[in-house]
């Protein structure tokens, strides 16, 4: 797959991501990973995805690091996809993708929630700093800023950016 990255995001991590996981089959292949699906058959009947279509998602998520392909039956030789600590590292970003579409609609339209797994009570899931537990949800209290690899162009972002803290601060 080509890239579809320019030049001069190749650096920024939002960009670089979405290069691995910004396509429509790749999340919904992730979703049905992290729901226990390993076989390519379960993917195939769970999403109604063309066998080719399935087979280069699978093959791009497995060179990508996120999925570890491995036999399962020798006599034919038949392989299943598990999540690999990578794949496993991006539960979080599905759990919130979810969430963010489930806020968009009533209760009684969602078709799938998430739920706590000993009371089978529906949480709300939100992304917290982990040093202080405060919601990152705040785009004045919290701002994105050059870090210690940024080039010239990313310093020069984010130093003139409207969010960007003060000199002083």
């Amino acid at each position: 797959m080509a890239s579809r990255i320019r030049l001069e995001d190749r650096e920024c991590p939002l960009s670089t991501t979405v290069q691995h996981v910004g396509e429509w089959w790749t999340l919904l292949l992730l979703h049905d990973a992290f729901d226990g699906y390993t076989r390519f058959d379960q993917f195939q009947e769970s999403l109604g995805i063309s066998s080719s279509m399935l087979t280069t998602r699978l093959k791009t998520l497995v060179a990508d690091g996120l999925l570890e392909r491995r036999p399962y039956q020798t006599n034919p030789v038949r392989h299943e996809y598990a999540l690999t600590e990578l794949g496993h590292s991006l539960r979080p970003v599905i759990v919130a993708l979810a969430a963010w579409g489930n806020s968009r609609l009533a209760p009684a339209e969602r078709s799938m929630i998430l739920v706590d797994a000993h009371t089978g009570e529906e949480v709300e899931p939100v992304t917290v700093d982990a040093a202080t537990g405060h919601r990152l949800d705040d785009s004045k209290a919290y701002v994105f800023a050059a870090g210690p690899a940024a080039s010239d162009a990313m310093r020069n972002r984010y130093a003139t950016s409207p969010g960007a803290p003060a000199a002083d601060e």
